[in-house]
């Protein structure tokens, strides 16, 4: 079987190191072995509070740090996770093969949940919705931290049960865990995992960061007070963190490095690192520059020609067969209601109306139909306002809609 890969990166907070050098290069060197399958999971992101805003900005953010770093749509796919609503479709579905005691032996929904005064059930429920992830590919192997491994064989798990009620349905995916660069540690704390949600800015470096801001962490980098630049996690994880980073960066193993830094003090040592970083980053947010200067990166890379293949590939990938499976009904969206009330040639669509709802192109009708019988006005969408005015409508009682109604921004 072909192999392919699954990666996914929630929008939430701000990309660091920790995700570049623990994940994003690897995924860039892998583009060539496989389908890779990139993916910026938004609705993982939601299973905690978001302001809505600032979750779409760091969406597209994300989107496009992605290919700054280097993600190839020739060779990848790279998409978000809601528009394709097959993630959740087959999330529920899956939610009915696993049982409350796996869920509840997941160790990062205990970390996440620990004092907190709302914990919500898309928190609880997130393994199944990344498994819904995976399994929806056909991916053969996921590339994950330690700390998601968990997740991967909850997965296989999960595909295994349903595999052996309705027959070989899901591949099982194997989890890859890189042994080196796999954990960038937290900066001021070096026991810890650099993260996003750490409060302190200074325990990590951003992938936006400028020069001077990263010459600054890099050099309050907590350390040790002697002076043998050595790679050694117990005593010495300040310094083994910085030359993890710098091991990676100059593709180097750590011996090598070791050598090669053996009479640098750590004054020098840490300006070598932030130097690097500098330069390492700096193409990075040139490219991200370059892009932003176009609107919404990642829906440009939907209106390409070139990247049909993206459009053709999430389509194919949906439920063809599992709800046949397990007996449940798929096919055209069924509306019964009241006959809409004809609209006169040339009637104005309220404004408030046209600019609610934006919509993508060719997915739903030129019409929403919302309310009963006693609402006077439908609502529209804003491409399809000229054919309105110029139209007289008359609808049928029973509607028949093709395919799944995509809203994918309420302004």
């Amino acid at each position: 079987m072909e192999k392919r890969v699954f990666s996914g990166v929630q929008p939430s907070g701000d990309l660091h190191l920790g995700n570049y050098l623990g994940a994003f290069r690897r995924w860039v060197e892998g583009q060539s072995d496989g389908l890779n399958i990139f993916c910026v999971v938004d609705l993982h992101a939601i299973t905690v509070p978001q302001e809505p805003l600032v979750l779409r900005e760091k969406t597209l953010e994300t989107a496009g740090l992605l290919l700054a770093c280097g993600i190839d749509p020739e060779k990848s796919l790279l998409f978000i996770q809601s528009q394709n609503p097959d993630h959740a479709n087959l999330a529920w579905i899956l939610n009915c093969y696993l049982s409350m005691g796996q869920m509840s032996r997941m160790t990062q929904y205990k970390e996440k949940a620990e004092n907190k005064d709302f914990v919500s059930v898309g928190l609880f429920d997130y393994p199944a919705l990344m498994a819904a992830d995976i399994l929806l590919y056909d991916t053969t192997e996921v590339p994950v931290g330690e700390d998601q491994k968990q997740h991967v064989e909850l997965t296989r798990d999960v595909a295994g049960r349903f595999n052996s009620k309705h027959g070989d349905t899901f591949t099982l995916p194997e989890p890859v865990i890189s042994d080196t660069g796999a954990r960038i540690m937290n900066l001021i704390d070096p026991t810890k995992k650099m993260s996003k949600s750490d409060p302190n800015p200074d325990s990590r470096i951003n992938l936006l960061d400028d020069k001077e801001t990263i010459f600054r962490k890099i050099k309050s980098a907590t350390t040790d007070s002697e002076s043998e630049i050595k790679y050694n996690l117990k005593e010495k994880p300040g310094i083994s963190n910085l030359l993890e980073i710098y091991s990676v960066l100059n593709s180097k193993d750590i011996e090598e490095c070791e050598n090669e830094l053996r009479d640098m003090g750590y004054g020098k040592f840490k300006e070598t690192v932030a130097e690097g970083l500098s330069l390492s980053l700096g193409s990075i947010q040139n490219k991200y520059k370059e892009l932003n200067q176009y609107n919404d990166p990642i829906f440009k890379i939907h209106e390409d020609p070139r990247y049909t293949t993206v459009g053709k590939f999430l389509a194919k990938a949906g439920l063809d067969e599992i709800p046949q499976l397990i007996n449940i009904l798929k096919g055209d969206m069924t509306i019964v209601g009241p006959r809409p009330l004809p609209i006169s040639e040339g009637k104005k669509v309220p404004k408030r109306y046209i600019k609610r709802f934006k919509v993508l192109p060719g997915i739903i009708p030129p019409w929403l139909r919302v309310g009963s019988e006693s609402l006077t006005t439908n609502l529209w969408l804003e491409e399809d306002l000229k054919y309105v005015k110029n139209k007289s409508l008359k609808y049928d009682s029973v509607l028949f809609l093709k395919g799944m109604m995509h809203l994918i921004k309420v302004l």
